[in-house]
C-alpha cells in the first residue's frame, strides 16, 4: 500500500544521515524498506567494518548500524505498485507539460547549470561517497556544465524548431516530445547519467528515473534536491519527474510491458543492451542505448608524442571503469618506441588512494578475475608486458589481496593479428590498454589500414587521432564512419560545448545508434504547412 512519507519518530533517519523517500507525482512517498550507502573511504580504510555495516543494514534496515559515521545515506525501495504509480504519474503529466512553450522549458537547462555550480561541493561529496576520486568527480561535473552551457542550449533549441516561408505558406519543422521517457542509469556513474533526464524534460517529455538499488544516493539527491525544486520554480505539472530506487530486472520488465512508457534510455553492457533493444522494438517502444565502448587512439608518425601519451593514460582514469576511456592504441612504427617509453613514464603518475585525495585517479576494482584472464591470454598470444600487471594496496604496494590494479600496458605487434586478442577486440573495463604497433609499409597503405581498423570496430563510441598532417586529419574526418565522436589532437575523454557527450554506433548504440543528444533522441520530427489563400487544386496541379 503506497503512502506519503511518514513523519513519525520511528521513520526518521539518524541525525546527519541523508534520507530519500521515493519521489512520485511531486510527493515524497514511503517505500518498502531502505537501502543504505556506506562511504567509499570506509571500503579502503576498514573493509571489515564496512562489510559488516552493509550486512547488518541489509538484514535489519532500522538497526543501530545506521548511526555509524561510515553510513552516509539511505534511499527507500520501490515495490511493483510504486514503479507503476510513477509511470502513471508521468503519463498523466505528459500532455500538460508538452503544451508548455519550449522557451519556458528551456529555462530548466539554464537554471540546472546554475544550481550545479551553486552546489558544486555537495555534488563532489556525493560522488566521493560513492568511491569516485574527487579529481574525476570534477571531470564529471565539467561534462554537465558543457552539456548545459549557454551555447549548447541555443544549439539544441535551433534543432527543435525551424520555420521557412514558401509560396504563401509558413512551413514548420519541429520536434515533438515522445511522451514518457524512462531512464536506467548505470552503477558506475548514476548521477551524471541521471542528469541527462533534464534534456528529455526540456524536450517536453515527462520522466521516470530508476536509481540503481546498490548505489542510489547521489541519483536521488540530484533529482529530489536539485531538479524537483527547479520544476516547481517553473510551475511544471506534478508528475513530470518521478524517481524510484528499485531492482533493475523488476523495473525493466514492468517498463517494457507498460503501454504508458514511450522511450527507455538504457545504459549498460552491450550483450544485455542489444537484447533489450529487440524487446523494446517488439513492444513498440523506442530504445535509446548507451552501451559498452571500445575506443581507439591512432597515433601517426608526426604526432606530439608527449600529449598523445597523456591522452592514452586517460585509459587508467577510474581504473578504466568508464565507458568512454581509450581501450586500444594504433601507432605508426616510426614513432612506436618513443610513444611506448613516454606512456610508461607517464603511468608512474597514475596512483591509487582514498577517493577524497586530490592526486588519486585509480578506483578500487572489486572483481579482477577477468583482468588477469585477459592479460594472460594476451601474453600467451605473444604480447609483451610493458608495465603493470599486479594488484596493489591503497598505498601502491604490490599485494595479492589489494583492491587496486596497476595501470597495465601491453605491446601487440601487427595490425593483421591484433583482433585475435580479446584485450584489443573487446571493452576491458580495467586499467589495461594494448598498444598495437603497425607493420612497416608506405604511409598511404598504413593510413588505409588504420582507417579500416577503426571503421571495422564492432563498437563505436569515441575515436581519437594524433597527427600534425592536414592530409591525415582531413582523411580521418571525411572517412571515419564508426563512432559517435572523433577527437583530433585533444583529450579523448574531455567534454566540449555543442558536441555530444555520449552516443555511438554498433555494439555501443545498437541499430539506431549515433551521436546522442537526448533532447533530439527523445523527440520526433513533425512537418507542418500553414497556407494562406492557396487553392488545393492549384497546389496539386498548378505547381
Amino acid at each position: 500500500m503506497l503512502r506519503e512519507a511518514a513523519q513519525e519518530e520511528s521513520a526518521e533517519a539518524p541525525s546527519g544521515l541523508k534520507s530519500y523517500d521515493l519521489y512520485i507525482a511531486g510527493k515524497d512517498v514511503a517505500g518498502d524498506g531502505w537501502v543504505y550507502t556506506v562511504s567509499g573511504r570506509s571500503l579502503l580504510e576498514d573493509v571489515f567494518t564496512s562489510v559488516s555495516l552493509k550486512r547488518s543494514l541489509e538484514q535489519d534496515p532500522e538497526s543501530e548500524a545506521a548511526k555509524h559515521p561510515y553510513v552516509v545515506g539511505r534511499c527507500a525501495i520501490a515495490d511493483d505498485a510504486a514503479i507503476d504509480l510513477a509511470t502513471q504519474a508521468a503519463a498523466a503529466a505528459a500532455p500538460d507539460w508538452a503544451a508548455v512553450p519550449m522557451e519556458r522549458r528551456m529555462r530548466l537547462g539554464t537554471r540546472f547549470r546554475e544550481e550545479l555550480i551553486k552546489h558544486e561541493d555537495e555534488f563532489l561529496q556525493m560522488l566521493v561517497a560513492e568511491s569516485h576520486p574527487v579529481k574525476l568527480a570534477r571531470w564529471e561535473l565539467s561534462c554537465l556544465l558543457q552539456i548545459y552551457a549557454p551555447g549548447s542550449l541555443r544549439w539544441y533549441a535551433k534543432q527543435m524548431r525551424v520555420e521557412k516561408e514558401y509560396n504563401g505558406r509558413r512551413l514548420i519543422l519541429h520536434r515533438q516530445p515522445d511522451g514518457v521517457v524512462a531512464f536506467n542509469p548505470p552503477q558506475n556513474a548514476p548521477l551524471p547519467s541521471a542528469a541527462l533526464c533534464v534534456l528529455a524534460l526540456m524536450a517536453g517529455n515527462s520522466v521516470v528515473v530508476r536509481a540503481p538499488r546498490s548505489i542510489a544516493l547521489s541519483t536521488m539527491w540530484l533529482l529530489r534536491d536539485i531538479v524537483a525544486p527547479l520544476l516547481e520554480e517553473i510551475d511544471a505539472p506534478a508528475g513530470v519527474l518521478n524517481a524510484v530506487c528499485s531492482n533493475p530486472k523488476q523495473t525493466m520488465d514492468r517498463w517494457i510491458a507498460d503501454p504508458l512508457i514511450n522511450d527507455i534510455f538504457y545504459i549498460g553492457g552491450s550483450q544485455e543492451g542489444l537484447r533489450f533493444e529487440q524487446s523494446c522494438v517488439a513492444h513498440g517502444k523506442k530504445p535509446i542505448l548507451e552501451l559498452a565502448g571500445n575506443d581507439g587512439i591512432v597515433v601517426w608518425k608526426d604526432a606530439d608524442v608527449k600529449w598523445a601519451a597523456e591522452a592514452i593514460t586517460e585509459a587508467f582514469y577510474g581504473s578504466g571503469q568508464i565507458c568512454m576511456v581509450p581501450n586500444y592504441v594504433l601507432v605508426h612504427p616510426d614513432v612506436a618506441e618513443r610513444l611506448i617509453d613516454e606512456v610508461k613514464e607517464q603511468v608512474k603518475g597514475i596512483k591509487p588512494g582514498l577517493p577524497e585525495e586530490e592526486d588519486v585517479l585509480l578506483s578500487p576494482v572489486r572483481r579482477s578475475e577477468r583482468f588477469f584472464r585477459l592479460l594472460r591470454q594476451a601474453l600467451d598470444n605473444g604480447a609483451e608486458l610493458v608495465t603493470g600487471g599486479n594488484r596493489t594496496e591503497v598505498d601502491g604496494t604490490v599485494s595479492e589481496t589489494g583492491v587496486f590494479l596497476q595501470p597495465t600496458v601491453v605491446r601487440v605487434d601487427g595490425l593483421d593479428r591484433a583482433r585475435t586478442y580479446d584485450v584489443v577486440r573487446e571493452e576491458t573495463f580495467f586499467p589495461l590498454i594494448p598498444i598495437v604497433v603497425a607493420e612497416r609499409d608506405n604511409d598511404d597503405a598504413l593510413l588505409e589500414s588504420f582507417l579500416q581498423f577503426v571503421n571495422s570496430n564492432d563498437y563505436g563510441l569515441r575515436n581519437s587521432l594524433w597527427s600534425r598532417s592536414d592530409h591525415v586529419v582531413e582523411t580521418f574526418v571525411r572517412r571515419t564512419v564508426n563512432g559517435g565522436l572523433l577527437k583530433v589532437n585533444d583529450s579523448h575523454i574531455g567534454f566540449l560545448p555543442y558536441l555530444p557527450s555520449h552516443g555511438g554506433t554498433g555494439r555501443t548504440g545498437g541499430a539506431f545508434g549515433e551521436a546522442n543528444y537526448p533532447m533530439l533522441k527523445t523527440s520526433h520530427v513533425q512537418g507542418v504547412s500553414i497556407a494562406r489563400d492557396v487553392s488545393p487544386y492549384d497546389a496539386v496541379f498548378g505547381a
